[in-house]
């Protein structure tokens, strides 16, 4: 009986798992689909932004580059900017090649990628346009190729005000509401398992008292059809 618990409850865990994996990849399905409008880099108003939301530095290969985002919260159906600094670190001069920008989702899945567009040097600085129509977050990716060999440097963009429990969140919040969903379904099994148990020796006692009584009772029957004779008296 335990075995078959055991068993049905290992079932029951597969299944939600089965539909966790399910909505976590509703949750991270892309939804790329004319999301995204690359604009020309002289569409934006270089003194009209305010400071940017990020300012990141890296280094890759034998280049250091610096990205950054205008405005400080892009929002959705507002254009916004990214600016792109590549320096030689040895030579000290700025990078000088097309530099094409692209955009995916950030998933925990692959999703599909869209081209923003691909700039040229404009006055040591590669500008790229770019206007979101929903809200998420996305990775933006800037790649050239210089003294022959390809660069790609990846950078978050967040679009529209963060939800308030994000995906970790939420897979998170779900998981434990999964465990605690199978532990009550272990728990209540094993619970009518117990009074199963309990109810099976319950009426296997009262069977053993019923068919005692019913051998004592037959042996007073037949004590009292057959006496045992007294011995005589000396």
């Amino acid at each position: 009986m335990t075995g078959l618990i055991k068993n049905h409850s290992g079932s029951v865990r597969s299944r939600l798992l089965l539909i966790l994996v399910t909505f976590l990849a509703g949750l991270a399905t892309p939804a790329m689909a004319h999301h995204v409008l690359g604009r020309p880099s002289y569409s934006l108003n270089e003194d009209s932004n305010t400071p940017p939301s990020m300012n990141i530095e890296t280094q890759i290969g034998d280049y250091l580059v610096t990205a950054m985002v205008y405005p400080a919260f892009p929002r959705p159906n507002e254009p916004g900017r990214i600016n792109l600094y590549a320096v030689h670190l040895d030579t000290q001069q700025p990078l000088n090649t097309g530099v094409s920008f692209s955009v995916r989702d950030e998933s925990w899945f692959k999703t599909d990628i869209e081209q923003l567009g691909a700039q040229v040097l404009d006055d040591n600085v590669y500008r790229q346009g770019f206007e979101f129509h929903n809200n998420g977050s996305y990775i933006i990716t800037a790649s050239f190729e210089a003294g022959g060999e390809p660069y790609q440097v990846d950078f978050p963009l967040r679009v529209g005000n963060p939800p308030p429990i994000g995906l970790v969140g939420g897979a998170v919040g779900l998981v434990v509401l999964v465990l605690l969903g199978v532990t009550l379904v272990q728990r209540r099994r094993l619970t009518s398992n117990k009074a199963a148990v309990a109810r099976d020796e319950s009426l296997a006692q009262a069977d053993l008292r019923q068919v005692r009584e019913e051998h004592e009772a037959a042996a007073e029957l037949d004590s009292a059809a057959h006496p045992t004779p007294s011995s005589p008296e000396p």
